[in-house]
């Protein structure tokens, strides 16, 4: 069922007309002879009343005739139509919904907690009254589905380069998760503006493991670019002293000088130098 829009006619000029023809019928009560003229039509216009309803701004009213959809009144101000019609209304502003703290597995089975808030708003209201039973509850029921259904595709940390991971690819994970909202949610006529995690964190059984594993893969991504550059640098101060030839070194001075240069460039703490007072070789 689509939504289909509906212009009914404008309330104030109705209720004037209707106060006109409320004092005509009571004239027409009040005199001798037209009392069966003027009672129904005092009725009538009395009757007429139940019609008028309000519209709201950023507000639909879903019209139905004995449970027949009519249409969609979105026109804001006081309107009147037919007053059998039943009048439901629908709102057609922006809302939020943030999902509590689920706890789920990622795709490496390790059990996270993770959170996300949805912006969404109503844009067909047919569908948002007879596609679904309650459509607010349903955006709430199906976000959470699909959050835990986005946990379970992405692992939390990124353990190859190229790989999408929760913690480090926001942008990316926010977008699936839209799409996969907006699927889920066509249809209730309801359209996804933004999804974006709002918490994720390990579960607390596996936190402190976790972050010594964090802690350890970022020593060892410390040390192993120290170790690149103190290559570097050793290569570089060689080239340098064969270049210059102020000084010829054997391969056993050079692999001694290559390990106290690596020595002082790779240790994480002060190193204490030694003079050597003799010659070259003693």
């Amino acid at each position: 069922m689509q939504e289909k829009n509906i212009n009914s006619p404008a309330g104030i000029p109705a209720v004037l007309l209707i106060i006109v023809l409320i004092i005509f019928s009571v004239g027409l009560i009040i005199g001798p002879h037209l009392i069966l003229i003027g009672l129904p039509l005092l009725l009538i216009s009395l009757f007429a009343l139940v019609g008028l309803f309000t519209v709201q701004p950023n507000q639909g009213r879903v019209l139905q005739l004995f449970g027949r959809y009519i249409g969609t009144e979105k026109s804001p101000g006081l309107r009147i139509t037919n007053p059998f019609y039943t009048r439901t209304a629908v709102s057609l502003r922006v809302r939020n919904f943030e999902s509590s703290q689920l706890k789920v597995n990622d795709l490496d089975g390790n059990p996270i907690e993770i959170a996300a808030v949805v912006v969404w708003q109503v844009v067909d209201t047919a569908q948002a009254v007879f596609a679904v039973d309650d459509y607010a509850n349903f955006v709430e029921i199906q976000s959470e589905a699909a959050i835990r259904s986005l946990a379970s595709i992405y692992p939390y940390d990124q353990h190859e380069e190229g790989t999408v991971a929760l913690r480090s690819d926001a942008d990316k994970v926010a977008n699936h998760l839209a799409r996969e909202l907006q699927e889920r949610l066509n249809a209730a006529g309801v359209q996804v503006l933004e999804a974006r995690i709002t918490h994720l964190a390990y579960a607390p059984e596996i936190a402190h493991a976790m972050l010594q594993r964090q802690q350890a893969s970022a020593i060892i991504a410390a040390r192993t670019k120290i170790v690149e550059g103190a290559v570097g640098m050793v290569h570089m101060a060689l080239d340098e002293l064969d270049k210059k030839g102020q000084i010829e070194l054997d391969d056993e001075r050079k692999a001694s000088m290559v390990s106290n240069l690596l020595v002082v460039l790779c240790s994480d703490r002060g190193t204490q130098p030694v003079v050597n007072t003799g010659t070259l070789h003693n």
